[in-house]
């Protein structure tokens, strides 16, 4: 075990830095690294990575990762050293969870009101790591469109840049917070609530923020946590990009992209196929997904009693049943039920409870040896499965990992290659990357600067070089 840390603040008293707060900055720290590492080691375009020269290596000084990690030193490391009797530089402490926040209740008559309608705002502190940042955030409740259609409501906050002097840029990222509980949404953890999510994710809302970008993260599961609700999380990121121009008086045109990775890339890959009909008026100019489960039941099958990604069986299964509405206990074994109600208001491990080499049969009763054989369940398979909601518009940057041949461990590379393969027939210009020996985890730190890249290119305006006669040939 490491000693505790401490430091002087410049004040004469010495501040001790808790191990657990230490082993959370230091996870920070080396994500930041490793991100880091890719991007100055690398030159990401988008066509992929290509060596870089050591003239070329200079210029990654000034790339927004390193402006992020300056951030994020600031952020993280500056208010440790605050001391109890100076200055609270403390996340917000006893944060009220957000099933009993009176923020989050939307109001009577929602049908009455249009997807993206602003229903309430408020001013938050921001805080990750136990830290309270120095930045504010602005908060909505909006009306969005559930996964059948009816009318319901999310939060998304807003994240202004330190500098607002250039023009306003949106980027809507989608994080990964993959959850069944309040407790993990992005809404409450960017507060200070906790959860691991906002700590894999703070290099990359740095790194945005850096680069000028005000951050969208909206709540797309809704207030029900449907997790793996495909319609539903496009919907509501949709929606949450529309309260945001309202929130910023800023109108329609205002260039927007959006990015996520794994849970994110639900959001994200459904937003991108339902906007040219759901939210035909906003202006986004391109979108990234990474690591995305173009068909769930090939991801169960894929995952199905493995060490390491069984556990996500329980959450996805009771998430998605969540946005259809769809009571699913008839068809669970008594196991089934015991680890349904263990996860029901959990975040993916490693935070909530883990199951390693969990079997999808045994959640069920015997007498239903195939789920996909479940006509209750034939609308929630159908419907989840990516490329069946529409054409995306907007050019997009497509990638995954193969470590074995199938996959990262969780996606299956050859759908997510034929969905992109599928996209580029129907005209939609996309790059598609695959990152060879990459699992899931790593796939998505390979993903993030490209990601960037590629928006930022398509902020910038720049001709986009698909690779379409590639994956069609």
């Amino acid at each position: 075990m490491s000693p505790m840390l401490h430091a002087h603040n410049g004040s004469g008293k010495t501040v001790q830095l808790g191990q657990a707060r230490e082993n959370m900055v230091m996870q920070i720290f080396e994500y930041s690294l490793a991100w880091q590492s890719i991007w100055t080691s690398c030159r990401t375009t988008e066509r992929g990575y290509s060596a870089v020269s050591d003239a070329e290596r200079g210029t990654a000084r000034r790339s927004p990762w390193l402006r992020a990690a300056a951030m994020l030193a600031a952020f993280l490391v500056l208010p440790m050293f605050s001391t109890v009797d100076g200055p609270t530089a403390r996340a917000e402490t006893g944060l009220t969870l957000p099933t009993d926040d009176p923020f989050y209740r939307a109001p009577d008559r929602l049908a009455d009101a249009a997807p993206g309608t602003v229903l309430r705002t408020r001013t938050t502190a921001i805080g990750m790591v136990g830290a309270r940042l120095p930045m504010e955030a602005t908060q909505v409740l909006y009306r969005t469109t559930g996964e059948r259609g009816e009318p319901t409501a999310t939060v998304t906050t807003i994240i202004r840049p330190p500098s607002n002097s250039g023009p306003l840029r949106i980027m809507s990222y989608q994080s990964a917070y993959d959850a069944l509980g309040a407790k993990c949404d992005p809404s409450y953890t960017l507060r200070g609530g906790g959860g691991t999510s906002t700590l894999m994710d703070a290099p990359i809302y740095a790194a945005y923020l850096a680069a000028g970008f005000t951050v969208v993260s909206t709540d797309y599961e809704g207030l029900d946590l449907a997790y793996g609700a495909g319609h539903k999380s496009g919907y509501a990121t949709l929606d949450g990009i529309r309260a945001a121009l309202t929130a910023l008086g800023a109108p329609s045109s205002t260039p927007v992209g959006m990015s996520g990775f794994s849970g994110g890339s639900i959001a994200t890959e459904f937003a991108a196929e339902l906007a040219p009909a759901y939210s035909p008026e906003l202006n986004i100019v391109g979108a990234a997904l990474g690591g995305y489960p173009v068909d769930l039941t090939n991801v169960v099958s894929y995952v199905d009693g493995t060490q390491e990604w069984a556990s996500l069986l329980p959450y996805v299964f009771q998430g998605a049943a969540r946005g259809f509405g769809i009571d699913v206990t008839p068809y669970l074994s008594d196991y089934g039920k015991q680890l349904f109600a263990q996860v029901a208001d959990e975040c993916v491990p490693p935070t909530g409870p883990a199951f390693p080499g969990l079997r999808m049969q045994q959640l069920l009763r015997p007498e239903y040896p195939d789920y996909r054989t479940i006509p209750a369940l034939a609308p929630m398979i159908e419907q989840t499965r990516m490329g069946r909601s529409g054409t995306p518009k907007t050019p997009l940057y497509l990638g995954g990992g193969n470590v074995d041949g199938i996959g990262d461990g969780v996606m299956v590379a050859g759908d997510e290659r034929a969905l992109a393969a599928d996209y580029c027939r129907r005209g939609v210009a996309v790059r598609y990357t695959e990152y060879s020996g990459a699992n899931h985890l790593a796939a998505g730190v390979m993903f993030v600067p490209a990601a960037m890249a590629f928006l930022q290119a398509r902020f910038d305006g720049a001709q986009f070089d698909n690779g379409c006669a590639e994956l069609t040939r």
